[in-house]
């Protein structure tokens, strides 16, 4: 229980930096485009070092320190990071709701407000990031869990202050954006306790688990950030961010993970 007490507390934290990030709303600042581009790359390339560094090489080690051959941990893997995707996809398929630039998807509801669109929307990315800190926790090394959520906590900051902008660009006020990107983060923690219940009962999971967590953020990054980017007409930007926000996430990894 111990174990799942950290999971929620640290997927917490990670979840309310969404919030927290759109306090600069409160100033009276202008942010051109082509910095929201770099914001939106940094958030993808830390998911995207997260996902490398802290879910996936723990994912094979874990496997291979049950026992598997190489070729077994590879093959556990990669059938986990689809199961992982294929979820998502699913969900994006058949939840109701709309990205800020790139529109609505998924199964249509007349009655829903945009803004329940949009909410929807982050709900489906944010989920597998609590699920990902959560697992990072369930697991033998608590350390891998800490950069995750310190990782994604940092990537949350940019997203949360897009999310607020978009929501201030279709004219809600400011109290409105700033409280639907904290209530946004609060999905995370939920996920945080699937994650770090799921391992901690059974261990022999964690490979698939972290294969799961990895998959699903994956399809995160590919379906949402990298189009939110393109659709902005901000590709060099985003790479910039994308880089510097991998790089940022491998370095905490390797130094304090």
């Amino acid at each position: 229980m111990e174990t799942v007490a950290i999971g929620f507390v640290a997927s917490l934290i990670a979840g309310l930096a969404t919030g927290v990030g759109a306090l600069p709303i409160l100033l009276t600042v202008n942010m051109t485009e082509r910095f929201q581009g770099i914001l939106l790359g940094l958030g993808g390339g830390v998911m995207l070092g997260a996902t490398s560094f802290s879910l996936i090489v723990p994912g094979v080690e874990a496997a291979i320190a049950q026992g598997y051959s190489k070729p077994k941990a590879a093959f556990i893997l990669s059938v986990g990071i689809l199961l992982g995707a294929g979820l998502i996809w699913l969900a994006h398929e058949n939840f109701p709701h709309e990205h800020f630039f790139k529109g609505q998807k998924g199964a249509t509801r007349q009655n829903f407000e945009r803004i329940w669109l949009f909410i929807l929307a982050i709900t489906l990315h944010n989920f597998p990031e609590g699920l990902a800190v959560g697992v990072g926790f369930g697991g033998e090394n608590p350390s891998g869990g800490l950069a995750l959520a310190t990782g994604i906590g940092l990537q949350n900051m940019p997203e949360g202050l897009v999310v607020a902008l978009a929501l201030r660009n279709l004219r809600y006020s400011v109290s409105y954006s700033l409280g639907v990107s904290f209530l946004t983060g609060l999905i995370e923690p939920i996920g945080g306790i699937v994650g770090a219940s799921v391992v901690s009962l059974a261990q022999p999971i964690l490979p698939w688990a972290m294969a799961f967590a990895a998959g699903a953020m994956l399809f995160v990054i590919v379906d949402e950030i990298i189009p939110e980017i393109n659709c902005k007409g901000l590709a060099q930007e985003g790479t910039f961010g994308v880089m510097t926000g991998f790089v940022a996430m491998m370095f905490m990894d390797t130094a304090f993970g």
